[in-house]
């Protein structure tokens, strides 16, 4: 009999450890497959991308031609005969400084390349400036402005009068006791001002004169004097800047010319230098045009060569946090006035008492948290996901009661801090086709460093992000 049993014990045994076995292999597989299902519906699924929120501002930029306006005298010259400058075009002389020469009988060229004025010296600081220019030349040269080499050419020229260096009271010793002495006229400026060796005919105009036919450089000439010209009494040889104010006129249309009567003063970008500076407006409407006449009060020694000058006008400059428009999303949300909200649940956030029946037909109210997207004193920017239109709301301890009726949209993005997708309202303070800067450190919005949905569409609100 006892063997029996055991007989029936270990027949037992074999066919649970046998049953036992199917069990554990079921949840096996089930698990395996689950796996499997996982991992295929992540690889298929569209990945959501963040983006992590810095500083940053935004600048809207549009390329203009300016006429240079500035106070310039002409000077001439009483002599006939050829002349020979003294001053790198672009300097600052005074009234003393002598400017150039005129060589009545043409032969001071010769003696001056033959070295009998004396040895030329020039400093190796002087020789790396000659260098800087024609490395800044070479790298903003473009074929179709050819004409620019000729401008290049006779502004090297004027550099390397400088860097020949002669010193004019040794010099004149030496002069004086040859037959050329009383052949070569010594002149100087008159007037202090920065020195430019051309002409072209718009030294006297103003900006009311301008119009929009001046601004077609395919018209433009400019008369250039160069070292052994042979020029003729009475004739223009050379001009002073005399004022460190002047001003560039520019063709606006009539959106741009508002934008810059309400600022008042703009940032501009010179293309030639790459330098900015702030400039002051005034707005002429002219039966041809609206032209803006842009002020400048420096500068005026980087740009007195240039009649046309090309500039970047930068306006709504605006700095905040940098944020792609993709990323930008508009939501529904009600609003409640301030007396109905109140902090309550099991979290203590902000919530309303809203009107419920219970199974028995009898009025309850319950408290129903609310994600708030901004406030103020009066009202409260609320979502609504568990609130409807017309839903009752009571005021806390009292018995005043109000339906929900006044919506209206916000401008957010999707926040995903905390693993899901948190909507956080935003103030945008400018924008172009691809970003937006918006206010940094407002109540309920964004923070430097926070990371949010990249692609506002690829998710809802409270979507759980992976």
């Amino acid at each position: 009999m006892a063997n029996k049993r055991k007989r029936q014990v270990v027949e037992i045994t074999r066919r649970s450890g046998k049953t036992m076995n199917k069990i554990e292999f079921l949840i096996f597989g089930a698990m395996i497959v689950y796996l499997i299902v996982v991992v295929i519906t992540y690889l298929n699924s569209e990945k959501i991308r963040g983006y992590e929120i810095k500083m940053g501002s935004l600048s809207e930029t549009k390329t203009y031609t300016g006429i240079a306006i500035r106070e310039e005298e002409i000077l001439t010259t009483p002599y006939t005969g050829y002349i020979n400058f003294y001053i790198r075009e672009g300097e600052r002389v005074s009234t003393r400084d002598t400017v150039y020469s005129i060589d009545e009988s043409g032969k001071l060229a010769s003696l001056l390349n033959s070295g009998e004025l004396g040895e030329n010296s020039y400093t190796d600081e002087e020789l790396a400036e000659f260098r800087s220019e024609i490395i800044q030349y070479d790298r903003g040269f473009e074929k179709k402005d050819f004409q620019s080499v000729y401008d290049f050419k006779y502004e090297m020229e004027g550099a390397v009068v400088r860097l020949v260096n002669i010193d004019m009271q040794q010099s004149m010793e030496t002069l004086n006791s040859s037959s050329l002495g009383s052949l070569v006229n010594m002149c100087k400026a008159g007037k202090t001002g920065y020195v430019v060796y051309s002409t072209d005919g718009y030294e006297d105009i103003t900006a009311q004169d301008i119009t929009a036919e001046d601004f077609d450089t395919t018209k433009y000439e400019k008369k250039k004097i160069s070292n052994n010209d042979l020029v003729e009494a009475n004739s223009s040889v050379a001009k002073l800047v005399t004022e460190e104010e002047w001003s560039l006129v520019i063709q606006v249309d009539e959106e741009r010319a508002k934008a810059l009567e309400e600022a008042e003063y703009v940032n501009i970008k010179f293309l030639k230098t790459q330098e900015s500076s702030w400039a002051s407006v005034n707005i002429l409407r002219k039966d041809d045009g609206i032209y803006a006449v842009l002020g400048f009060n420096n500068s005026c020694n980087s740009f007195c060569t240039d009649r046309f000058i090309e500039i970047e006008l930068v306006i709504n400059d605006e700095v905040g946090l940098k944020i792609p428009n993709s990323a930008i999303v508009e939501k529904e949300f009600f609003i409640i006035p301030a007396e109905y909200m109140s902090k309550g649940g099991a979290n203590g956030n902000y919530g309303v008492s809203k009107e419920v029946f219970d199974e028995n037909g009898n009025v309850v109210y319950q408290f129903v948290e609310t994600t708030v997207y901004n406030s103020d004193e009066n009202e409260f920017y609320v979502d609504n996901e568990n609130l409807s239109v017309g839903d009752y709301i009571c005021k806390p301890d009292s018995a005043e009661k109000i339906a929900i009726s006044k919506s209206g949209t916000l401008i957010g993005v999707y926040n995903m801090n905390k693993g899901y997708a948190d909507f956080k309202q935003i103030t945008i303070l400018y924008q172009n086709d691809e970003y937006s800067i918006v206010s940094s450190n407002t109540k309920y919005g964004l923070t430097v460093y926070d990371r949010i949905v990249l692609d506002a569409s690829s998710v809802n609100t409270d979507d759980f992000i992976y």
